[in-house]
């Protein structure tokens, strides 16, 4: 017998030892054995090599899953698995092993329970990367299936596994994931929330599934339905004496809860931040000091967030990104209160907003519902006027979504003549009587000013697109150019675009679309010859196309600004 053969023996017999040992994830040689056969069987390319190592190494994956519920306390297996795992992928096809089940279960029966274990984390990550094409091509559901797995592995283990889950993290993404996945992805520092509530509790997250806690639950719950029914004490009634941290945090049976904290992706699913558990959750995390952990949760979501929106722009379809623009909206003022995460999410969120009005302009008229929902609501809270200043500025830029979209842009210019005579009013009556020296005063006039601007700018813009809007717009920024009581800057405005709309041939050149549409509208920045190539001009602001404030000093033609095409 020669020296390679006893080292294959040698291993063999490590492993038939191990599966019959009770405490075979204590015994490292196994996981050494797994590994050096792996190696002699890539080393000698023999389907009989593998085949005879096979039946061995599928023994102890089968031995080692049974065995993770049983051991107490709670044993890692996770790398032994793990590299069970890379041989069924490398050598399954001459095994005749479907690796599918295989990694499924590793999900289920280990991952779940030792994603909090820092080495398992790193090494699950690594075993991800490494074969991160072979899991695309083969198995493309599995991480779509498990991405609220992933992201509590992510949560917990923080920013030094950042780099390496930002490279498997494409592969998260599908068609029945991706809607689902980014509530998740905001609600990033909530799952640490829930998870350190969960570690206060129950003691370490290292062997136990979070996943089992709604059965777990069920006999604490039936029990305070009967202590309700006999004392008439109500569920949740804690006594003077009862703990006192964790009281106003989410409750680990709620379905919120719940809902953090599952292992699977099992659709979208309405994440409710007005119940009560959502409240205090968000109540005790404004009144805790945070943890490093919810603070790397905290820098790392906007930039896991960067990469998911890139990702859709360049390979999601249109019906999923439309699909999407709705959830943002509703999203924008709903998240972690911590103001520079809040403002680096929302700043991503009208990013990715506008780059999808620009690649489907149509999205604003089939998404009209909602936007014209926003529009309302702009006075309610900053982060909602912000949301409505965007969405003002697309429906200009893009015609209200195009020349087919003709009704849609009459009920969204409605919709902006709506906010312009509320705003008109709510200058007279409020913003007039604020106090000179008020801080809150003087914010409210410069939001309510700028927001002001956009309205008055969608206005002109929409109505240049759809000609048979201009009389309605004239009669809107009339009303606002007369108006004293606006900031200056809005009449002003108003009065410019009033100027502009008397002069067909450039109005459409700087009010028009960026692009042109169905050859219908001309290209920015050029002017319509037969419309206006012999008209004076005085009166045009001219500051707007050469940036320098004030009326022109004398009258031009256009034949003195614009030279004349060939």
């Amino acid at each position: 017998m020669g020296e390679g053969d006893r080292k294959w023996d040698k291993y063999l017999r490590t492993l038939s030892h191990g599966t019959r040992d009770s405490n075979l994830a204590a015994d490292p040689s196994l996981l050494h054995s797994v590994k050096k056969l792996h190696e002699l069987c890539k080393e000698d390319k023999s389907e009989d090599m593998v085949a005879r190592v096979y039946p061995h190494i599928n023994k102890l994956f089968q031995r080692s899953v049974a065995s993770l519920s049983q051991s107490s306390p709670p044993n890692s297996y996770g790398l032994l698995l793990l590299a069970i795992l890379q041989f069924f992928l490398d050598f399954g096809e001459t095994a005749l092993h479907d690796a599918d089940p295989s990694l499924r279960t590793f999900f289920r029966s280990c991952l779940s329970r030792e994603f909090a274990d820092p080495v398992v984390a790193e090494a699950t990550l690594e075993f991800l990367n490494l074969n991160k094409k072979k899991l695309s091509t083969s198995f493309p559901t599995l991480l779509p299936q498990f991405f609220p797995l992933l992201l509590k592995l992510i949560a917990w283990n923080g920013e030094r596994l950042e780099k390496s889950f930002l490279k498997v993290f494409p592969g998260l993404i599908s068609t029945g994931s991706f809607l689902p996945l980014f509530p998740s992805l905001v609600d990033l520092p909530i799952l640490v929330f829930a998870l350190e509530k969960v570690e206060r509790s129950s003691g370490t997250l290292i062997g136990s599934s979070i996943a089992s806690i709604q059965k777990s639950t069920a006999p604490e719950m039936l029990l305070a339905l009967m202590d309700e029914a006999y004392t008439g004490s109500t569920i949740g009634d804690g006594g003077a004496d009862s703990e006192s941290e964790d009281s106003s945090a989410i409750d680990v049976a709620d379905p919120l809860f719940l809902e953090l904290l599952k292992d699977e992706n099992d659709g979208l699913a309405e994440r409710h931040w007005t119940s009560p558990a959502m409240a205090a959750a968000l109540q005790a995390a404004i009144n805790t000091r945070q943890s490093d952990r919810l603070k790397q949760a905290l820098k790392m979501t906007p930039r896991i967030l960067d990469l998911y929106f890139s990702i859709a722009l360049r390979d999601v379809n249109n019906s999923l990104i439309c699909a999407l623009i709705p959830l943002l909206m509703s999203r924008n003022d709903t998240m972690f209160p911590d103001k520079l995460f809040s403002y680096e999410v929302r700043k991503r969120f009208l990013e990715f907003m506008l780059a999808a009005f620009q690649r489907s302009p149509d999205f604003i008229a089939l998404l009209k519902k909602p936007v014209v929902d926003r529009l309302g609501e702009a006075y309610d809270n900053s982060a909602k006027a912000e949301l409505a200043l965007h969405l003002c500025w697309a429906i200009g830029e893009h015609g209200g979504g195009g020349a087919s979209h003709k009704d849609a842009a009459r009920e969204l210019f409605e919709s902006l003549e709506l906010l312009l005579y509320e705003s008109l009013s709510s200058s007279r009556s409020g913003l007039r009587d604020s106090s000179p020296g008020s801080t809150g005063g003087n914010f409210r006039k410069t939001s309510q000013s700028r927001l002001l601007c956009f309205v008055v700018t969608a206005i002109a813009k929409l109505a240049t697109y759809h000609r048979e809007l201009l009389p309605r717009a004239r009669v809107s920024l009339g009303k606002v150019a007369r108006s004293r009581i606006s900031d200056a800057r809005v009449w002003k405005r108003a009065r410019d675009y009033l100027g502009l709309m008397n002069e067909p041939g450039i109005c459409l050149s700087v009010l028009g679309p960026s692009r042109p549409s169905q050859g219908q509208m001309q290209s920015p920045g050029t002017v319509n010859w037969s419309d206006a190539g012999t008209k004076m001009i005085a009166h045009i602001p001219f500051y707007i196309l050469g940036e320098q404030e004030g009326p022109p000093f004398h009258d031009f033609s256009f034949a003195d600004v614009f030279p004349r095409r060939q």
